[in-house]
């Protein structure tokens, strides 16, 4: 087991056999006709959703969705109920798994009311040297002072526009607070143990 994972192993939602959640995520659905809507997801899986958006999709019709925290998913439509359309996900194994650790980061936002950057263990990475590209497309190297599945502390005496967006490598964030001597970093989706340690270290 690496670091980030055996971090991240008290959480209190087992990724095992995960049951759906509830959840409430803006989004972005495409209809096969590639017409697009604004969605509400308020459950979810590793391989369902259930999503309400004003265009009611056919039943087996594929739709390919955008949601925050989550990022693209698609799948089938197989049950329109008066709650909205349910979807089956078509997911890999690696992309479940990676579901999986961003339910379980929202089911314990939302049971523990966390603030957002002690919402997972932070560990510090080996690999402490690493390139932020800034909105600007202007790179400098950071040092990374602690970093979690969520997110990330960066020291460095630039300070960028707070919800600015910035990458970390390929990981793609936003600018949430500044402090002294850096500024911390909210990932877009929650990255998985395997990902970071293989960046990281």
């Amino acid at each position: 087991m690496n670091r980030f994972a055996a971090a991240s192993s008290a959480s209190n939602v087992r990724q095992e056999n995960f049951n759906a959640v509830n959840v409430d995520l803006n989004g972005r659905y495409m209809l096969e006709n590639r017409s697009e809507f604004p969605c509400i997801i308020k459950r979810m899986s590793p391989g369902t959703a259930l999503m309400s958006g004003i265009a009611t999709p056919r039943n087996g019709e594929r739709i390919i969705a955008y949601i925050d925290h989550v990022g693209r998913i698609e799948g089938i439509a197989n049950e329109i109920t008066s709650e909205g359309f349910h979807i089956l996900l078509s997911t890999s194994e690696q992309k479940k798994d990676k579901l999986s650790a961003q339910l379980t980061w929202l089911a314990n936002k939302h049971e523990l009311s966390l603030p957002e950057d002690r919402r997972h263990e932070r560990v510090v990475p080996r690999k402490a040297q690493h390139n932020i590209t800034f909105a600007d497309g202007a790179q400098r190297l950071c040092r990374i002072a602690d970093l979690s599945l969520s997110g990330a502390a960066i020291e460095s005496e630039f300070k960028p526009a707070i919800r600015s967006g910035v990458m970390l490598g390929p990981i793609r964030g936003t600018v949430v607070r500044h402090f002294q001597g850096g500024f911390a970093i909210e990932f877009a989706t929650i990255q998985t143990s395997t990902t970071l340690d293989s960046l990281f270290g």
